[in-house]
């Protein structure tokens, strides 16, 4: 168990650090560990005269090593591994570094170079980090949250590794990207890493490679389905709420048969938030309503193609229905508005393929009736195009190009300034680069990208920044103000406050030629506004656990963090 405890002066801010640990347990542990940053005073009181170099550095001064260490470095891959490295012994080091050069970072150590990561987990894999809950030792999952783990904890991503990014099942993989959330929740709103835990439920695994690999380190066994995987993660929930009450327990990279079931089952129970439909779908939102200013469409007359109707897609879909009715449409109207498309093609209330969540926006036969198209059995995006005409393109499908030239030059004959978003990623999996898109254009498309793509500079020299909706503009901020509150619940009403308060943050809404979103260095800012959004919100809904005359952006503060270094006393 950690042994220390933070002080704090009477405005919230820490003074200083007090902790029972000397030696090489002190400079072992990666949450208090200065390395060379160890003042003279500090080396004697806690013993570590001789076990570090002479010279005492500052924090910056290490910062400055650190960056030419990883300079070395020549793939992405090894940046990471890098950067993990550090991060497993020393953590304000790794987040001071990583902030400075967030916008280069950030993209190495969260999506995308993060998907490779997870592919080479078993083989890369170092340092134990996190949780690790598998089906064999179901029965002892009480036990372990009773024993062992820190008093306390505020925040959870939890992940099965069914349905990564778009790299599919990679089974206990997964839990580099509960650690990569949990990264992007400190960078990005200054979330306190010493009370997150990464957590990876081990429910098998249908890949074969996997499977067959003699390195895979998680259970060797097919993935457990119907009511025994329910049992289990209704074992884990009620486990871990039992040891943290007020924790915001966080849904990632569940395969889409179970992602929204495990959301809509828990949601109204416990304070939880699935971002692979929520998060995902409130920045896009925020684009799309910053894109519809800069269009100069009203959004009640625009018509949204979705290419992709999973997990991601129908929840950004969800989000627009919400919002179509917000702005006067009736639920059968907003619904009309959009068109979805699977792997089956089309969603056609005929199908009998239809998964739950993609029931309502099936389109009724009627519809198409008189529609043109090149197959009969089967309506591919291309079709839908032509017959719809839509002004907003939207891709969650994880197939690479799929946003052809013909595709786009189409939409450019009927529009000014289509809204084209490929958001699949990593980059390998996006439906279209964005320097295609502005040169099938002629440079009028308006685009948000789901991976970090360079500027791009048209004929004439004019360059472009291209707009990353990286759902790292939403999850941090949403989960910062309900930390801060002690939410209940989170709630549509809360998501939809994020949404509006990201697309208030939209160079766009001020140069309708500017990116739809800001950039990743100003992501700690924006994240601050959307999580006061949020805590008012809850308060609003009476879901705020605080005291009611608590000043929201006090309560903010004092479960914010950074990374710097602080006296150290000995307990």
């Amino acid at each position: 168990m950690l042994e220390f405890k933070v002080t704090r002066n009477s405005d919230g801010n820490i003074s200083h650090i007090e902790t029972s640990l000397t030696g090489y347990d002190l400079l072992n542990s990666p949450k208090l560990n200065k390395g060379c940053a160890f003042t003279f005073e500090e080396r004697e009181a806690f013993h570590l005269n001789a076990l570090l170099p002479h010279q005492v550095e500052t924090l910056e001064q290490q910062v400055a090593r650190m960056y030419a260490q990883y300079n070395e470095h020549r793939t992405d891959l090894g940046k990471n591994i890098y950067l993990n490295v550090l991060h497993d012994y020393n953590e304000t080091l790794f987040y001071h570094l990583v902030k400075q050069y967030l916008e280069e970072m950030l993209p190495i150590v969260y999506t995308p170079t993060v998907g490779e990561a997870v592919e080479r987990f078993s083989l890369e894999h170092r340092k134990v980090r996190g949780l690790y809950l598998s089906y064999p030792e179901r029965d002892r999952i009480f036990k372990i949250f009773e024993h062992g783990l820190p008093e306390r904890i505020d925040l959870t991503v939890v992940t099965d590794g069914e349905g990564v990014l778009g790299i599919g099942d990679q089974g206990i993989g997964g839990i580099n990207i509960s650690s990569a959330k949990l990264m992007a929740y400190t960078l990005c709103a200054g979330v306190n890493p010493h009370h997150v835990l990464p957590i990876q439920l081990d429910v098998g695994t249908n890949n074969p490679n996997l499977l067959s690999d003699p390195m895979y380190l998680g259970w060797r066994h097919e993935r457990i389905t119907g009511d025994i995987y329910d049992d289990f993660i209704d074992q884990f929930v009620k486990s871990i709420t039992k040891k943290y009450p007020h924790i915001l327990l966080h849904w990632e990279d569940f395969g889409r048969e179970n992602a929204r079931r495990i959301l809509t089952r828990y949601r109204n129970e416990i304070c939880t938030i699935n971002g692979d439909i929520q998060s995902t779908a409130t920045v896009a939102l925020a684009c799309i309503l910053a894109g519809i200013n800069a269009s100069e469409i009203p959004l009640k007359d625009h018509r949204i193609v979705i290419f992709g109707a999973g997990t991601a897609g129908v929840g950004i879909a969800d989000q627009i229905v919400s919002t179509l009715q917000e702005a006067g449409l009736s639920p059968s109207d907003a619904y009309q508005r959009l068109w979805l498309i699977d792997k089956h093609g089309l969603l056609v209330e005929k199908n009998a393929e239809l998964l739950p969540f993609q029931k309502p926006f099936a389109v009724s036969s009627k519809r198409i009736a008189d529609w043109e198209k090149r197959n009969p059995a089967y309506i591919d995006l291309y079709d839908v195009v032509k017959n719809v005409k839509p002004t907003i393109l939207i891709g969650c499908s994880a197939v690479h190009n799929a946003f052809t030239e013909e595709i786009v030059k189409m939409m450019a004959t009927y529009l000014s300034h289509p809204i084209i978003m490929p958001l699949s990623n990593p980059t390998i999996k996006s439906e279209a680069t964005p320097a295609d898109l502005l040169q099938w254009t002629e440079g009028r498309a308006i685009i948000a990208t789901g991976t970090a793509f360079p500027d791009v500079t048209l004929v004439g020299g004019r360059k472009i920044r291209i707009a990353q909706s990286n759902n790292a503009f939403a999850f941090p901020g949403i989960g910062l103000g309900t930390i801060a509150v002690k939410a209940k619940h989170v709630t549509d009403g809360m998501l939809n406050a994020a949404t509006h308060a990201l697309s208030q943050c939209s160079p766009a809404n001020k140069d309708k030629t500017a990116p739809l979103l800001p950039k990743l260095s100003e992501i700690h800012s924006v994240s601050r506004q959307i999580a006061l959004a949020v805590a008012i919100e809850a308060r609003r809904e009476g879901l705020a656990e605080i005291d009611g005359n608590t000043d929201l952006n006090r309560a903010i503060n004092e479960v914010s963090w950074n990374p710097k270094y602080y006296p150290y006393r000995k307990i």
